[in-house]
């Protein structure tokens, strides 16, 4: 891989890149291109939605995508009223750089567009106008998430990586947007607004994929409060690669899978610091905690469980 050939992120399809980049140079060369902003080698620009959260949110042009970086981490609640939890918490991801989410500037209608209910179980399939991944409202076993109790109130929970994430539309972000802009893009281009139209009226005829022509012949997608809440597949140009859109950012698991913590309902969860959380939660009328510190570098953790017995654990990230 030649020098020139790094820098010139406006021409990379990501995968591709960081495989050929991973056998040609090593690790090193994949850590460094990690850690390199897009705002490096590519103009930013205004993406309607994006901009409400331009403090914690960047978007940047290239050749063929918007480039969304973000920590993954919204400033409104998250995990309370979940009833099904694997004992997982929202960290920080590493959404930057050659890592950040990608939004085709240009979306192409497909001849046959693929529905989410046997495809895309794995990863994103949409990203919020506030930073956070939007999954399949399916589940990775093909359940709908919410439905199974898995989400917390305002539509998310965490991956095996302590990613935070939706699974259905992110509607409360509504009340800041409004409703003339997205609350989403999907990952093939096409946006994705709340459950009126931009112009505040009632929407009508949507197609299987939850989203129609408007009268200028441009399509969209919406949100709605029964299956499949998001877009339910792809009207759009995707690639699809082991059962999830391709580009798509990645995220890496730092610490075993939690195991379901029957029984247990998320009642809280404080943000102390920047970058420090105490997560509550009940278990047989008694309270448990999970207080922990996380970076992109390491993940500082102590539990207690409801008995009042207490175990620390601390992971480097990879």
């Amino acid at each position: 891989m030649h020098d020139h050939e790094v820098f010139h992120l406006s021409e990379f399809d990501r995968r591709r890149f960081l495989q050929l980049a991973g056998l040609a140079t090593g690790v090193g060369l994949l850590s460094s291109l990690a850690e390199t902003s897009a705002s490096a080698a590519l103009p930013a620009v205004k993406l309607p939605g994006f901009s409400a959260f331009a403090k914690s949110v960047k978007v940047f042009k290239s050749d063929k995508y918007y480039l969304v970086e973000s920590d993954g981490i919204p400033a409104h609640q998250m995990m309370v009223g979940i009833k099904s939890w694997q004992q997982q918490v929202p960290t920080v991801q590493p959404y930057s750089g050659t890592n950040a989410w990608s939004i085709p500037i240009t979306p192409v209608i497909v001849t046959n567009p693929i529905l989410a209910k046997d495809h895309f179980l794995r990863g994103a399939i949409a990203i919020a106008v506030n930073g956070v991944p939007i999954f399949n409202a399916l589940n990775n076993r093909g359940d709908d998430a919410l439905l199974a109790g898995e989400l917390d109130n305002w539509g998310g929970h965490c991956g095996r990586a302590d990613d935070y994430h939706y699974h259905v539309a992110p509607t409360h972000l509504q009340s800041v947007v409004g409703t003339k802009v997205p609350i989403a893009y999907a990952l093939d281009g096409f946006p994705i607004y709340g459950e009126k139209e931009p112009d505040g009226k009632k929407v009508v005829g949507l197609d299987s994929f939850n989203g129609h022509f408007d009268s200028k012949k441009n399509y969209h997608y919406h949100a709605t409060k029964t299956y499949p809440y998001i877009n339910g597949g792809f009207k759009g140009v995707v690639t699809e690669i082991e059962g999830q859109v391709d580009p798509q950012s990645l995220t890496k698991a730092f610490r075993p899978a939690g195991e379901p913590l029957r029984g247990a309902v998320i009642t809280g969860l404080t943000r102390i610091s920047t970058d420090t959380f105490d997560l509550t939660y009940t278990l047989n009328g008694a309270e448990g905690h999970v207080k922990y510190t996380a970076s992109l570098a390491q993940v500082s953790m102590q539990f207690t469980d409801p008995s009042g017995a207490t175990r620390s654990e601390v992971y480097a990230r990879k």
